[in-house]
């Protein structure tokens, strides 16, 4: 239930799956490996949605945009247990059909148990054998779960740099390899040490950075309070080279375009707080514009929004 719960938000509220997903883990007092199996089930269903779709309509008789949206959500989660998590068929069958009488009814069940059998009959390289037979970006699209504009925008930047189509295929590959979760401890506000100590190791790039082992980040007391945050490192060096950029003036105000979910804003109004600078956070959506609110509160004053 709890990642499909995720999924609900980031459908129905456009949330972010990061930053969702802890306060669902902490609600429903998931810890361990239990948060893991529901951290891996909720991102590696959206990571793969696109793939998964396209196999799903391969196994209904009916546009997939005929299903009701909760619906449509079970059957991407089971599609990732079956193919891509080391589920068995039958418990993945059947957690979904549970799933589908929990949250929405009795009615949609059988429809669920019945396309997800058909599913389970393929492997994934099976399957994409089937939807995706081509070599051209539709095809690799599909396969990679990447939409084609992205494709052919990172083929044409690629190959016009000397690169090859292959390589193209291995990079969106990586892309949908499950990240680390990586901390920043926010300076002035939390020493890396502090983080260290709560089973996560120190990265090389950002000196803010540390990677977590396991486990939910909303648990560790600086990241509750706001003084760290996970942000991927190259989130960090991005604020890092703002920080550090020459300037033509007094340092006393530094601007943060389209600032929301609000991860570099945090760090950067910590950054700002030791030098005696303000940063204005500008996000024209009123949800993402919280987001942001929420990423400064440990320097009230610092960080207009």
């Amino acid at each position: 239930m709890a990642a499909h719960e995720v999924l609900s938000a980031v459908r129905d509220a456009d949330a972010y799956t990061n930053l969702v997903l802890p306060s669902v883990l902490a609600r429903r007092q998931l810890s361990g490996r239990d948060a893991a199996f529901v951290t891996e089930l909720a991102s590696g269903t959206i990571r793969w949605q696109g793939t998964y779709d396209a196999i799903l309509a391969a196994c209904i008789d009916r546009p997939l945009a005929k299903v009701e949206a909760a619906v449509h959500d079970v059957l991407r989660l089971g599609a990732h247990q079956l193919l891509a998590m080391r589920v068995p068929d039958h418990a993945a069958i059947s957690s979904s059909v549970e799933l589908t009488r929990a949250r929405i009814g009795q009615g949609p069940s059988g429809f669920v148990n019945a396309v997800l059998r058909k599913v389970a009959r393929r492997s994934l390289d099976e399957w994409l054998a089937e939807v995706a037979p081509g070599d051209g970006h539709d095809q690799l699209a599909l396969r990679t779960s990447h939409p084609t504009w992205v494709v052919d925008l990172l083929a044409q930047a690629w190959t016009g740099c000397g690169g090859s189509e292959e390589q193209v295929e291995e990079m969106l590959s990586a892309d949908n390899v499950a990240p680390a979760v990586t901390l920043v401890a926010r300076p002035g506000l939390c020493e890396v040490d502090e983080l260290e100590g709560a089973d996560a190791t120190r990265l090389s790039w950002s000196p803010w950075a540390v990677s977590l082992a396991g486990g939910n980040p909303g648990e560790i007391p600086a990241v509750a309070e706001g003084r760290a945050a996970v942000q991927d490192e190259g989130s960090q060096l991005v604020a890092a080279a703002l920080a550090g950029a020459r300037l033509g003036g007094r340092d006393a105000e530094w601007l943060d375009l389209c600032a929301g979910p609000g991860g570099k804003a945090g760090l950067l109004a910590a950054l700002a707080a030791q030098r005696g600078a303000r940063v204005l956070a500008v996000e024209r959506q009123p949800h993402r514009a919280a987001l942001v609110s929420n990423a400064v509160r440990a320097v009230p004053g610092v960080c207009e929004v």
